[in-house]
């Protein structure tokens, strides 16, 4: 029960649908001196919704889990040059990790959360599936939840949409019936993005340069920046560039550079294929074959169809690695971020980027991929 209308509404139908019903609010982030931390006034909103549907509420802190199982790794993946998503390992390593051990020592047959996914129910096991709402479809961050986690998962309002949600709230009186969809990562909500990392990351100042080499101004440190970003650089008018946007299209880790394009579809930005590592399937459907389906490469991106094929680019055959081929090039497909792929409605599984590719590029450069630098080797 977090605070907000989505598990509200989560707890109310399962309510009528004759379930025991109890809520549970937990934090995980603690920072005395944070004045962007809504914990306290969401969990005045969780309590006056439990008031509301008479539900005995629990309330616990994973904050020290949440330190060392998701924010370490956020962290160094940022060192590392790289942008990771915490929304992701927070729901594998939290709510569906140590948080569900801890609902089921309370007793809980099932879990339930108010995520937009559905789960189906096989002989062969548990299938996650895309949300009705497509525009609010968060399967993309539950495709590394454990399968035997899902078995035991709820998503009551899997079926709606957003607008039958809040209509619901407001039906049944519920506090929070319009109350605004939180946003931003989970633990840094809507403070300065740059100003947050820089509390926790070593960073050296180092030159902005164009795709021809032109030093163009001075970044606060490559860990602060990722891929396709446009605000944040500081670059006005430059003589002799166009006056048009600036985008982040590489970072040249050994130069300690910053590489930017004016064009948000150049070359630079765009790959036509990606490795990952560290994948995670859902059910046996990828074994160690090859397989055509579709992928996101960020959240709230269309499905972009390609093929897959294990890889011992990185690993000397690993089943873990696989090289993924689109059929069109992609913009700003970011080394960190997680590959989720799907047939259908059925999301089959992801892992994490680890390096990009533009055949165009790598042709031009002999075969030597010019973002070599994004390889997660060695991390």
């Amino acid at each position: 029960m977090s605070g907000g209308v989505d598990s509200a509404v989560a707890a109310l139908l399962l309510q009528r649908a004759g379930y025991s019903v109890q809520a549970l609010f937990m934090s995980n982030w603690e920072d005395d001196d944070d004045a962007y931390c809504t914990t306290a006034s969401d969990f005045q909103d969780a309590r006056r919704v439990c008031e509301t549907l008479k539900l005995p509420l629990h309330r616990v802190s994973f904050a020290e889990q949440y330190r060392e199982r998701v924010f370490g790794y956020f962290l160094r993946e940022y060192q590392a040059g790289r942008t990771p998503n915490p929304d992701v390992l927070c729901n594998r390593e939290i709510k569906f990790g140590v948080c569900l051990d801890y609902m089921h020592r309370l007793g809980a047959s099932w879990v339930a959360t108010g995520h937009y996914a559905r789960v189906r129910r096989t002989d062969a096991g548990a299938q996650l599936l895309k949300a009705t709402d497509a525009a609010k479809d968060q399967s993309y961050f539950l495709h590394s939840v454990a399968p035997a986690a899902l078995a035991k998962t709820l998503f009551p309002i899997g079926e709606l949409r957003k607008a039958e949600v809040r209509e619901l709230a407001h039906a049944a009186g519920l506090p929070v019936y319009d109350k605004p969809d939180s946003t931003g990562i989970c633990f840094i909500g809507e403070r300065p993005f740059q100003e947050f990392l820089s509390r926790y990351l070593h960073t050296e100042p180092g030159p902005i340069e164009s795709d021809r080499g032109m030093v163009l101004g001075e970044h606060r440190g490559l860990p602060l920046y990722t891929l396709g970003q446009r605000s944040g650089l500081r670059l006005g008018g430059r003589a002799g560039a166009a006056a048009a946007p600036w985008y982040v299209a590489d970072k040249d880790i050994a130069r300690n550079a910053l590489i930017v394009v004016q064009d948000q579809d150049h070359p630079l930005l765009l790959s036509d294929a990606f490795d990952v590592e560290q994948m995670h399937w859902l059910n046996s459907c990828g074994a160690a074959q090859p397989i055509d389906c579709t992928v996101k490469t960020r959240y709230r991106q269309n499905d972009l169809e390609c093929s897959m094929r294990p890889s011992d680019a990185l690993s000397g055959g690993d089943a873990g690695h696989w090289r993924v081929t689109l059929s069109l090039p992609a913009r700003a497909v970011t080394p960190g971020q997680y590959a989720v792929f799907y047939r259908g409605a059925h999301c089959l599984g992801g892992g994490v980027i680890a390096r990009r590719f533009n055949s165009r590029l790598d042709a031009a450069a002999g075969g030597i991929t010019y973002n070599h630098h994004f390889s997660v080797e060695g991390s």
